[in-house]
């Protein structure tokens, strides 16, 4: 019999028993989550002859477009892979929230490739943060560079923000394949260079997680000139500086770039543009009037 000292050590030293403990944690997950869900809620006749709660195996498998058996082992607890896609896959089918989700991948010991439209470090208090700042255009970023919340006039900065997906709304992805964003950057060939640089040394505490690697593959193949810039191997630290940018709305604008840390880590950040000069501000305030008045015609 295994003594709780013994199963605690278990947990907290990694050994094997912590992978198999992770397995029958998920395993009685998904089947909790398949067992609320009613078939009509997913689109599928629930049948007179239906005796299982929720979904069936195979249905939470046809969903997901992985197989029967690989399902039916997920749910057994077997040692298998489950890669990031069939995941996400997963917790669309069983209709996750967004904690769920989490819950999902944590479980799975997977990092969430997804870009989270809602974040913990996104409370109502970082909202109001972001407001009570403008017109400096500010806002809220992970490590990996994804705008997680922003205020109105950041929002107008660089490109129309709000008509970006939000698995799209990355600085760096931006930098190097969305025109009206490097259109908007005065000194693009270096903030470029620079970027690069930032997540290589970043992304070197993050080599095995796959939304990093997800986010480097695409980078790869849908720019050439990251690709030119990643093989150079530079790395540069994250430092306040000035930085000078072309809006399309109000002409061109000078800031001071700072970032205020929320954690130890180079994690989560809140990114300040401060005017360097009075007409910067003159026009940052011009700015925020344009989305305020943007916002008010869409209510």
């Amino acid at each position: 019999m295994t003594t709780l000292a013994q199963e605690t050590t278990r947990r907290t030293s990694g050994a094997p028993g912590d992978a198999e403990i992770r397995r029958h944690e998920l395993a009685a997950f998904l089947r909790s989550r398949r067992e609320r869900i009613a078939p009509e809620q997913v689109g599928l006749p629930r049948g007179r002859r239906r005796r299982t709660p929720g979904l069936r195996r195979e249905e939470v498998a046809q969903l997901s477009a992985v197989g029967v058996t690989w399902y039916t082992w997920l749910e057994q607890a077997r040692d298998i892979q489950v890669s990031v896609q069939v995941l996400d896959a997963l917790a669309r089918a069983l209709l996750l929230d967004p904690s769920e989700r989490a819950h999902l991948f944590r479980l799975a010991g997977a990092a969430d490739p997804t870009p989270a439209t809602t974040c913990p470090s996104v409370t109502p208090a970082m909202r109001a943060v972001l407001e009570q700042v403008e017109p400096f255009p500010a806002c809220l970023q992970n490590s990996r560079y994804d705008i997680l919340a922003h205020n109105r006039t950041y929002g107008l900065l660089l490109c129309d923000l709000d008509t970006v997906p939000p698995e799209d709304r990355n600085c760096i992805l931006l930098s190097y394949t969305h025109a009206e964003w490097q259109s908007s950057i005065v000194h693009l060939e270096e903030t470029q260079r620079l970027m690069a640089a930032r997540f290589r040394a970043t992304m070197a505490g993050h080599l095995a997680e796959p939304a990093w690697t997800m986010l480097l593959e695409r980078l790869c193949k849908e720019s050439a000139v990251f690709r030119a810039a990643w093989d150079r191997h530079e790395v540069v630290a994250h430092r306040t500086k000035r930085k000078e940018f072309r809006n399309r709305h109000v002409g061109r604008i000078t800031v001071d770039h700072t970032d205020l840390w929320l954690t130890p880590g180079t994690g989560p950040r809140i990114v300040t543009y401060v005017p360097a000069d009075p007409e910067s501000r003159e026009r940052l305030e011009r700015l925020q009037q344009i989305a305020v008045r943007r916002a008010t015609a869409t209510v």
